[in-house]
């Protein structure tokens, strides 16, 4: 990842954190590494079907520590080699827009907190802060282990995000109490198909 960061450093890019973990999809010298097999990961498949993965919170993971030892050290000269969450929302208002206008969009959630609300923002944002009309998200569906209820930050209830203009009251909406890493994958193979 630190290879990425430099490259990047030294052109002067910035990229979201998705970029930079699909790029190392691309290296075929880490394949030995792998765990298990690249066509069971859902990176991966989100990757090859070109859809997006948002990170915000960045700078609240392991990942970001590393990130921002690596500019505190001196060994990237900029942090604006990672795009921070206004800039990847700027991608996603673009993404949204043109997604929407083909089909309905769905929501999937893995966790609480900024991993959801973030995202699923770019609905209310463009309807009311840019006053555009756009479809709300067709559906929602959460993984957490958050406990739900009205008003929570990490565990809120599928109905709140109506109030919020996310979602249309008749949205078909999936609340999955349990661990994310066990039910993501079940989920994922299940609607694949697999």
């Amino acid at each position: 990842m630190i290879k990425l960061w430099r490259a990047a450093d030294e052109r002067g890019e910035s990229h979201s954190p998705a970029h930079y973990a699909f790029a190392l999809l691309d290296d075929e010298d880490l394949k030995q590494h792998y765990q298990v097999p690249r066509e069971q990961s859902w990176l991966a498949a989100a990757k090859d079907a070109g859809i997006p993965v948002i990170v915000p919170g960045f700078e609240d993971s392991t990942m970001g520590n590393i990130f921002a030892a690596r500019v505190y050290d001196g060994t990237l000269q900029s942090d604006r080699v990672v795009a921070n969450g206004i800039a990847q929302m700027q991608e996603l208002l673009k993404w949204y827009q043109t997604a929407a206008a083909d089909a309905p969009i769905g929501f999937f959630q893995i966790g609480g907190g900024i991993a959801g609300d973030f995202p699923i923002c770019v609905v209310p944002l463009l309807v009311q802060d840019l006053g555009l009309q756009i479809p709300l998200w067709s559906y929602f569906c959460q993984i957490s282990d958050a406990v739900t209820s009205y008003g929570g930050y990490s565990g809120a209830v599928p109905n709140e995000k109506i109030t919020w203009h996310k979602l249309l009251p008749e949205a078909p909406k999936f609340m999955v109490q349990s661990d994310a890493t066990i039910c993501a994958p079940l989920v994922f193979a299940y609607v694949l198909g697999w």
